[in-house]
């Protein structure tokens, strides 16, 4: 086994790094993203198939050599332009294996690999931020998830958008309001802004600040006021039980957005319940229901005279680990059950569990929209309703649109990165 260092010895795990950092002379890496160095290496040690680096602050990591090799930032291994990876692992004559390793007094260390013998260099604050030796995995989320329950939470997060679209996205004003407002609906699923224009069609430019629209049969954007002639019952007064939209679809959109434009009704509250807590609550207290809703495939479908969207899913769906990923509730859009028909009953049986759930008012969160509110909230995870509302008493007109839970994990990385990249800049 070979150890490099960049001196003196430490009693800890033998040497350590005495230096300072020149951020200029770190190496590129295989990604857009800025990576400070808030933590130095020590010292690297290697082995043909494994690096070791002993951290300043104590910690160890290990990396594996074609993990290495395949997530280098030289051109040979991605597009420079791009940053996309052109190298095929297969092509190489053998397996990729370090030959020799050296740690930089920039911080960078330098790996020669076999058979290419091509020495390639490594970002500290890179390989920090991607060490998945201690547990820094695909599944981790950007923002821890928080459940909630209406009587526990009695309004969405809340933040003062006045003025917000006076200034170009991407702006200091623009990355102030984003922050906080990305990570309450990363975290809890829900925010609201306020004091917004009330022009119609500002939900579109709102929207952009976020990602492109997901544009579905309704249009880009939606009217949500009652109208004669309904293809909805979200276009009249009458109350809207708790449902995600667009169960119907095979990938049903990720976030919801609603912008107030009128609201001069009586009555007609707007009711938001966390669907992760209450399946969470059917997993503590009943946790056969749970296992049925997450196993039965129901219908769900919307048939039109021009169009016909039909989909077979769980109610709750988990991932490999049980972690919750989305739920699919809309009584007034379930087709029929088509499953073995000893499943029919017991599938019913915890499908009317779960509806008294719904009718549970401790999960319910009730509010009332102001012209200018706008509330974006995950329609794979929350349930909306509406309370009825007496249509000749004034009138209350939202419009609405869709995006993708991706665009919400992007937008929040790159203000992320952002602030980085400014973290680096003043540091040097």
């Amino acid at each position: 086994m070979w150890q490099a260092s960049k001196a003196n010895a430490n009693p800890h795990y033998g040497v350590r790094a005495m230096f300072i950092e020149t951020h200029d002379s770190l190496p590129l890496t295989p990604d857009y993203d800025a990576w400070p160095v808030d933590v130095s290496i020590a010292s690297i040690e290697h082995q043909p198939r494994e690096l070791h680096v002993y951290w300043e602050d104590g910690q160890f990591s290990r990396y594996h050599s074609v993990w290495l090799r395949e997530n280098a930032a030289d051109d040979s291994t991605i597009n420079p332009a791009t940053r996309e990876r052109i190298l095929d692992l297969s092509s190489l004559n053998a397996w990729p294996t370090i030959d020799s390793a050296a740690l930089e007094e920039s911080g960078a260390v330098c790996l020669t690999f076999a058979p290419e013998q091509r020495p390639l260099r490594f970002h500290p604050g890179w390989l920090r931020a991607h060490d998945y030796s201690n547990g820094h995995t695909q599944d981790a989320p950007l923002v821890a998830v928080t459940t909630w329950r209406g009587s526990d939470k009695q309004a969405p997060d809340t933040f003062d958008a006045n003025g917000w679209l006076d200034h170009p996205s991407g702006s200091p004003v623009d990355t102030a309001l984003l922050e906080p407002a990305l990570e309450s609906l990363l975290s809890q699923g829900l925010v609201r802004l306020q004091n917004l224009p009330t022009a119609p069609g500002t939900l579109a430019d709102i929207a952009r600040r976020i990602g492109p629209i997901r544009p579905t049969n309704f249009g880009e954007l939606f009217d949500v006021k009652a109208k004669p002639n309904p293809d909805s019952n979200a276009y009249t007064s009458i109350a809207l039980p708790p449902h995600v939209d667009l169960p119907t679809r095979e990938y049903q959109p990720g976030l919801q957005l609603l912008h107030c434009l009128e609201n001069s009704v009586t009555d007609g509250q707007a009711v938001m319940m966390d669907g992760f807590a209450i399946a969470e609550a059917l997993r503590d207290e009943e946790p056969q229901v749970f296992d049925t809703l997450s196993q039965v495939r129901w219908c769900f479908a919307n048939t039109a005279q021009t169009t016909d969207y039909v989909w077979h899913e769980p109610v709750i769906r988990c991932d490999a680990h049980g972690e919750l990923l989305e739920v699919r509730i809309a009584d007034f859009l379930r087709g029929p059950l088509q499953t073995d028909f000893n499943q029919v009953e017991p599938a019913y049986e915890a499908l009317m569990a779960l509806q008294r759930r719904l009718r549970d008012p401790s999960f319910a969160m009730r509010f009332t929209y102001h012209p200018g509110d706008l509330v974006i909230f995950d329609n794979r995870r929350l349930l909306h309703a509406r309370d009825a509302f007496e249509g000749s008493s004034g009138q209350r007109w939202l419009q609405g649109c869709y995006l993708e839970r991706d665009e919400v994990r992007s937008r929040y990385r790159i203000v992320q990165r952002t602030k980085r990249q400014k973290r680096i800049a003043t540091a040097d």
